[in-house]
């Protein structure tokens, strides 16, 4: 958005033109939760409000202050990072972001921006400790947020929980709690690209234990079953309760809600897997019940309840 004021009623129709043309194809694979939670959120106006007033913070402020802080890739700067992203592009049909790369010690990597003009910042640690089938499979994570539109709402999350959410005081608590609840579902979709981007369910597992784990001596005795025995112990004691102030899903759902989607048909087929699996509406119903806080209440994708 090269000026002017944002226009988000164009944008959320923009967004419906382009989910709706792909629906069957390259958007199939997202989360119904996700998309039902974007489709409340964009009638809340509260939230349109705020969104407006970030993308226009973000034009006037957050990009200036990446291309200061941070090293952009190109093909003349690490070429082999802009190589991934553009498989990862490729791969989901969109255009190439800009990445950024940010000094930091944390294991982490993230999108921000608009629809039209998005950028990938990823940590130094994750290139440090990744290999490049595990980058593939985070920069896809992150690209999945571009094709399934989720920039404009992970950017206004962010900002509310900094220091620019003084801003927007006067609506952030009940926003952040919105959104919150939506970009956990939002997170189940895009680690569904990232495995479609980098092809093999063992190295997004590898992906998400190293980012459990942090340590490269530890890496090499990792054992996935044992962690994911973790899960189920998890849901017992008032400590599940925090998940529901977190912007991500417990790594252990991820890890099996993940590996649900790979008994999907349209996994099998994307990944040349062999034929037969599920239907996504099964694989989608059986991912609520992995990713839900409150095991004895089941949630309504409409609402999406958490209580």
């Amino acid at each position: 958005m090269a000026g002017g004021e944002f226009d988000f009623g164009g944008f959320v129709a923009s967004r419906d033109r382009r989910a709706g043309g792909h629906e069957a194809g390259r958007v199939a694979y997202a989360y119904e939760g996700d998309r039902a939670m974007l489709r409340t959120l964009s009638k809340m106006p509260p939230i349109t409000l705020a969104a407006a007033a970030v993308v226009r913070m973000y034009k006037r402020f957050l990009k200036n202050q990446y291309l200061g802080t941070t090293v952009r890739v190109s093909e003349r700067q690490f070429p082999r990072i802009h190589a991934i992203a553009t498989r990862c592009a490729e791969r989901l049909e969109v255009q190439a972001p800009t990445l950024y790369v940010a000094n930091s010690p944390f294991l982490n990597a993230y999108t921000f921006g608009t629809q039209e003009d998005s950028f990938i910042v990823v940590h130094s640690a994750l290139i440090d400790h990744f290999t490049e089938a595990e980058l593939t499979f985070v920069i896809g994570h992150e690209t999945g947020h571009i094709q399934n539109q989720h920039v404009v709402y992970g950017t206004l999350l962010h900002v509310l929980r900094t220091t620019a959410s003084l801003l927007l005081r006067w609506i952030s608590p009940p926003i952040e709690v919105a959104l919150l609840a939506w970009y956990r579902r939002a997170e189940i979709t895009c680690d569904r690209a990232g495995l479609l981007c980098c092809g093999d369910i063992e190295v997004a597992t590898k992906s998400f234990l190293k980012m459990a784990t942090g340590s490269q001596k530890l890496y090499a005795e990792l054992d996935v079953e044992a962690y994911l025995s973790q899960l189920e112990e998890g849901r017992r004691g008032l400590g599940r309760f925090t998940e529901a102030f977190a912007s991500h899903p417990y790594l252990p759902k991820r890890v099996s809600a993940l590996r649900l989607f790979t008994e999907s048909a349209l996994c099998r087929e994307a990944l040349a897997l062999g034929e037969g699996g599920l239907s996504m509406e099964e694989v989608d119903e059986r991912t609520r019940d992995i990713i839900q806080i409150l095991k004895s209440g089941a949630e309504k994708p409409a609402a999406e309840s958490e209580s």
